[in-house]
């Protein structure tokens, strides 16, 4: 007896001595990732909010002023339009790129011949990078040498070439189009993962109790993709909200201050006005905000399971 509880102690002994070897291996593999995340996230962060507490000029000696930027930012009516366009900016693009990329998702996810070239062809436009993109379609969309007037013309459909980027409305459809062509691929490219990791039995059973497409896309596809939909909805509504090259080289935040972006109202104050501390007041309002869409998003699209 003495003996069969020693043996019992002495392996309850190795196996804890086992899976303590275990967590100190594992923490070792996560000390990289923890570095690299609080060498370039928490530690810039840091530093952010602290410049935001100060009056922190390009030049010279900062000057500790608390959270007078913060006062300020609230009665900044630029930065408030600059969010209502952001937010309405979002609200347009975000259902464009979805619709888009799930029809291509579903088209490319079938076994045709040469789907593979399409599948390329697709995502090819978001390898690009945003600024090369939209120098690109700001050359398209000029009145004078544009491609866009040009066939309008050439088909009949106008007489004088339109202006594209004069006004507030049609600048932004001409942001929205673009932004479209280039990150539908990406999305795409999520939910067709999605779409792949779902598995077949599923629409073979659904055809043999006499589901249809549609029958099978609403309480099959739709259901599964639940997880993808938010992870690529966050990813898209972050990047809208982040947007900037577009339309510092579209637009340049024309006609009259009409397509201005939070980010670029903070790059203004920032590297224009030379106001660092009131630029980092913005970054982390930006930041709160994005936190709590996001918080939002994922509780709104999270799986019944989850709790």
């Amino acid at each position: 007896m003495a003996s069969a509880a020693r043996a019992r102690r002495e392996s309850a002994w190795r196996t804890r001595s086992y899976l303590r070897r275990g967590e100190q291996l594992g923490v070792l593999f996560v000390l990289p990732s923890v570095a690299f995340a609080g060498l370039f996230f928490l530690v810039p962060l840091l530093l952010t909010v602290w410049m935001s507490l100060h009056d922190w000029p390009l030049l010279g000696t900062s000057r500790f002023i608390g959270l007078d930027n913060y006062r300020t930012l609230v009665h900044d009516t630029t930065f408030w339009s600059s969010l209502l366009f952001t937010t309405k900016y979002t609200l347009v693009v975000t259902p464009i790129i979805f619709v888009v990329a799930f029809v291509l998702a579903l088209l490319v996810r079938q076994r045709l011949p040469g789907v593979g070239l399409f599948r390329t062809a697709f995502f090819l436009p978001s390898v690009v990078g945003f600024g090369a993109v939209s120098l690109l379609w700001l050359w398209m969309f000029n009145d004078q040498v544009g491609v866009f007037d040009g066939i309008l013309q050439g088909l009949g459909l106008i007489q004088t070439p339109i202006e594209w980027l004069a006004s507030p409305t049609s600048s932004l459809i001409a942001v929205v189009v673009m932004v479209a062509w280039k990150t539908t691929g990406i999305t795409m490219l999520l939910l067709l993962i999605g779409l792949q990791a779902i598995p077949d039995e599923l629409y073979q059973a659904a055809g043999i109790d006499g589901a249809g497409r549609l029958a099978s896309l609403r309480y099959i596809t739709l259901p599964l993709l639940r997880r993808t939909f938010a992870l690529a909805l966050t990813m898209s509504v972050i990047g809208s909200y982040l947007a900037f090259d577009q339309f510092y080289i579209m637009t340049q935040g024309g006609p009259q201050n009409a397509t201005i972006t939070v980010v670029y109202w903070i790059f203004e104050n920032s590297f224009t006005n030379f106001k660092l501390g009131y630029g980092a007041a913005l970054s982390l309002v930006l930041l709160a905000i994005l936190l709590v869409i996001s918080v939002a998003q994922l509780y709104l699209l999270r799986d019944s399971t989850e709790y």
